[in-house]
């Protein structure tokens, strides 16, 4: 979550200033300058709150916590949880919950994971659970057990194992037989 602190000097104006205090800029301001307390109170409070919802949105929107393993790091036998966005550039070996999964085309995961978005460029290989969207790029290849909401395999992608629509234990199972089923 984004500190209200980032933005703040942009917004200060002379209502900011409490009467009779030094600004932190070394000038002091009267209290014939500034609008009556109550005024200033409410004011500064709504724009507190308008700033701290619009924070709080471009924070979501933006993946909040952010765990990336870069390239040729190795993380094994880990859980990781509370990650709203990993990134995979090396090699992951690890259980999550996640909100989203990104795996760069040198990147590879091997584990569980249950996610609502997928994007893999690289390999994946375990126990994957998509609520949402599962987007295998051209050079992607997810091999294992797949549950998926949406299901996205760009040309070259590729996909194997034991692959099944919807998320819950009525989900529709569609077993692949061949090796691995590349999309055309």
């Amino acid at each position: 979550m984004a500190t209200p602190f980032f933005g703040k000097r942009d917004n200060e104006t002379s209502t900011n200033v409490r009467p009779g205090a030094a600004s932190g800029y070394g000038s002091s301001a009267s209290a014939s300058t500034l609008p009556s307390a109550s005024q200033t109170a409410s004011q500064q409070s709504a724009a507190k709150a308008a700033s701290d919802a619009a924070a709080a949105a471009s924070t979501v929107k933006e993946g909040g916590s952010k765990l990336t393993v870069g390239p040729n790091i190795k993380l094994k036998g880990v859980e990781i949880t509370d990650c709203d966005t990993l990134v995979v550039e090396g090699l992951v070996e690890a259980t999550m919950d996640s909100r989203v999964m990104q795996i760069a085309e040198q990147g590879a995961f091997k584990g569980s994971a249950e996610i609502d978005v997928a994007e893999i460029r690289g390999e994946f290989n375990g126990n994957l659970t998509v609520r949402q969207k599962l987007v295998i790029y051209a050079t992607g290849k997810v091999t294992g057990t797949i549950r998926y909401g949406k299901l996205v395999v760009e040309e070259g992608g590729q996909i194997s194992g034991e692959i099944m629509f919807g998320t819950s234990g009525n989900a529709k199972s569609a077993s692949v037989s061949k090796p691995s089923l590349q999309a055309a």
